[in-house]
């Protein structure tokens, strides 16, 4: 019999059964398609030595003005900044306090330390950064104490940390540190995957059938984060606004105290001049101890008649304010900039912070529906007025708006049941909604990504794509995936571009892990889709950096930013790991697929590209395997493997192992090709089996 070339179709297929998408494949890890042919994926490296605390799940790349490239990570138990390969702290503080009375107390062979502060107002988990201490007299010294500590709450006033030294018998004589050691509580860490919570106790008082309560989930720490210019503003959901200004050294801050310090006139009406430039209408708040006479801390006043850093106050009868003395002060609060949001985001061109389910004007709790806007260039003012562009509207098809998507010309909102286009009309509406789709989903608040304009993200049961029209995306993996995710850990799901290879990248649990531990590819040049296995808990690509970048997952310890498609191997840690990469056909019928036959030579075509000899002298190698099928039914009867290295004396461009040698029959047959070998990169092409006629035994 002739030589029969095998040619599969591009994409791997599991709607079917495996005998029915002949001339496809079937499973598969690691592996992409260029133009057609299946390849390893590209390797990665860790941008660093360095790491971050938590799990990381939001990532945000941005330029400084000085030209520092800066990304935001924002991960279950802090905030950072990433510059040059190291990580810088900017969680916002929640509170401080000055604790007197010597409120550390060790024990001799332990570096256990109890601290007394009857305001602390923690929660286990939390940190804490001590200032000002002195040491306790032995190992315990100032440059101990005078540091970050995660702690563990015992009760209202008292907690415990664990230092970074051993306490002898001198440190655990009396109770120590000094009469002036202040305590900065950074604000409460968040989970780091989603609970969920069933039965008693689950939900509020009153709600669900007796002895049973609500089935309800304990929401995992999900972070919004964009820059507006050089600054960053940023929030996990359901928490506050903030704000981070340069330095990379400065801590995140929530927004309606970015105020600045203010001189009042002795005038009728006062001329106040402040250090931060507002618009007409903003509503501010004073606190200080040389307010004059006129200016009440914690009132309400507006600001009107602006000119510059100058402007006159309106009480809340609209009637200028008089003094009769200077005085000075600091803005406590900027009144109406939301105090509990969800997500947000800042829109490219019109420069506007937008938040979703928000605080309404005047609440403190969260309306799941609304959105707001500050006013245009002006992140401190965010009361409506006539005079500026501040203002909300609410969406009506839904119960919460989940995320959004910033495209070309319209921000895209997603609720639990509608998609809205948002998009800016200017004074007086500003911005407009606009309903594009009913009866659709979105799988969590990170399942979304945009690709050259196209909006794509994952339904609770399929896939979508929005480019001017709502479309379901045709997905051949839809079975295989949505029988097996955990739909438990929804929060969990998250969406990447890697747009160098025309991708859309989704990370997911598998049915039995509460960890990521799945992805799944949507080419979107050549409309197909592949899978594999991977950890990483948040995706980038930006065209700020040379490569797409993910963070790791390591549970229960510290994690990294890896560079994706740098590199031929797993490079996450100091030691390199070879990619573990398959792909396996469907069944195919060898010849006719009528009477049995034997193969017994394969003619491979595959090129190993970029690959290199390891550390160690081997050469680049795959295995090939065919496995003998009696009919589809019958399960593997026999099969066979052999090597196909990567040569070093050929002439041609191509450089493997002419032929190789097998012994396999069947009626069918399954094609499978994998290596797991250091520095390996290879492409298959269109390979060719030689068979003959064997009998039936």
């Amino acid at each position: 019999m002739p030589l029969q070339k095998i040619l599969f179709k591009p994409g791997v297929n599991k709607e079917n059964t495996r005998y029915s998408t002949e001339g496809g494949w079937y499973e598969a890890d690691k592996v992409r398609f260029r133009q057609g042919n299946p390849e390893v994926i590209g390797g990665w490296n860790r941008i660093s030595t360095n790491t971050f605390l938590g799990i990381c799940r939001s990532l945000w790349n941005w330029a400084l003005l000085d030209g520092r490239n800066i990304i935001g990570v924002g991960t279950n138990l802090k905030f950072y900044l990433e510059n040059g390969g190291s990580y810088y702290d900017i969680t916002p503080i929640r509170a401080s306090s000055t604790i007197n009375n010597n409120p550390f107390v060790a024990t001799n062979g332990s570096a256990t330390i109890t601290v007394t502060d009857t305001a602390h107002g923690a929660s286990t988990g939390d940190f804490v950064t001590f200032s000002g201490a002195v040491g306790l007299g032995g190992n315990i010294t100032a440059a101990v104490l005078n540091a970050n500590y995660q702690i563990t709450v015992l009760t209202s006033s008292t907690y415990t940390f664990t230092a970074t030294a051993t306490a002898n018998a001198t440190d655990a004589a009396g109770a120590g540190g000094g009469a002036s050691v202040v305590a900065a509580y950074e604000i409460s860490v968040g989970p780091a995957t989603q609970i969920p919570l069933v039965g008693w106790g689950a939900g509020g008082w009153g709600l669900g059938t007796w002895g049973n309560g609500l089935t309800s989930t304990s929401a995992l720490r999900l972070w919004s984060q964009q820059n507006f210019g050089e600054d960053l503003v940023f929030n996990f959901r359901g928490g506050g606004l903030y704000y981070w200004e340069a330095p990379l050294t400065s801590r995140g801050v929530l927004l309606n105290t970015l105020g600045g310090t203010v001189s009042f006139t002795n005038a009728s009406p006062t001329v106040v001049t402040s250090t931060v430039a507002y618009t007409e209408g903003a509503r501010l708040q004073f606190s200080g101890g040389s307010l004059p006479t006129g200016v009440a801390a914690a009132t309400t006043f507006t600001v009107t008649q602006v000119s510059g850093l100058t402007f006159k106050l309106l009480d809340s009868s609209n009637v200028l304010v008089n003094t009769s003395s200077a005085g000075t002060g600091a803005v406590s609060l900027i009144v109406d900039v939301p105090t509990v949001v969800n997500t947000l985001v800042v829109s490219d061109t019109s420069r506007f912070i937008l938040t979703f389910g928000v605080n309404d004007y005047g609440l403190s709790t969260i309306d799941p529906m609304l959105i707001r806007w500050c006013g245009q260039e002006d992140p401190f003012n965010w009361t409506p007025t006539a005079t500026n562009q501040a203002g909300s509207l609410r969406l009506s098809n839904g119960s919460e708006i989940i995320t959004t998507a910033q495209t070309r010309q319209e921000i895209v909102v997603f609720t639990d049941s509608a998609l809205y286009s948002l998009q800016y009309l200017g004074p007086p509406f500003v911005w407009g909604s606009q309903l594009l789709a009913e009866s659709i989903s979105v799988y969590g608040p990170n399942a979304v990504a945009v690709a050259s304009g196209v909006v794509y993200w994952m339904g609770i049961d399929k896939f979508y794509t929005y480019d001017g029209r709502v479309q379901t995306l045709n997905c051949d993996l839809r079975r295989f995936i949505f029988t097996d995710i955990n739909k438990d850990e929804n929060l969990q799901v998250f969406a990447g571009v890697n747009e160098g290879f025309n991708e859309i990248w989704w990370f997911y649990c598998s049915e039995s892990s509460t960890a990521i531990d799945r992805y799944v590819i949507y080419n979107y040049q050549e409309k197909i889709w592949y899978y594999g296995t991977m950890a990483r808990t948040a995706w980038l690509d930006s065209g700020l950096r040379d490569y797409p970048l993910a963070a790791t997952y390591q549970p229960n310890t510290t994690g990294n930013i890896v560079e994706h498609e740098n590199g031929l191997n797993d490079n996450a840690t100091s030691t390199p790991i070879a990619l573990n990469a398959y792909i396996s056909s469907s069944e195919l019928d060898i010849g006719d697929g009528h009477n049995f036959a034997f193969v017994w030579r394969v003619l491979p075509d595959l090129t190993f590209g970029d690959s290199t000899n390891s550390p160690t002298g081997a050469v680049p190698a795959v295995t090939m395997t065919l496995f003998g099928l009696s009919n589809s039914g019958s399960g593997t009867t026999s099969n066979a493997s052999a090597s196909v290295l990567k040569g070093s004396t050929y002439v041609i461009t191509e450089e493997f192992t002419g032929q190789i040698f097998t012994r396999m029959r069947g009626r069918q047959m399954i094609f499978k090709i994998d290596s797991n070998q250091l520095n390996t990169q290879w492409q298959l092409g269109a390979p060719r089996i030689d068979i003959r006629a064997d009998g039936r035994r």
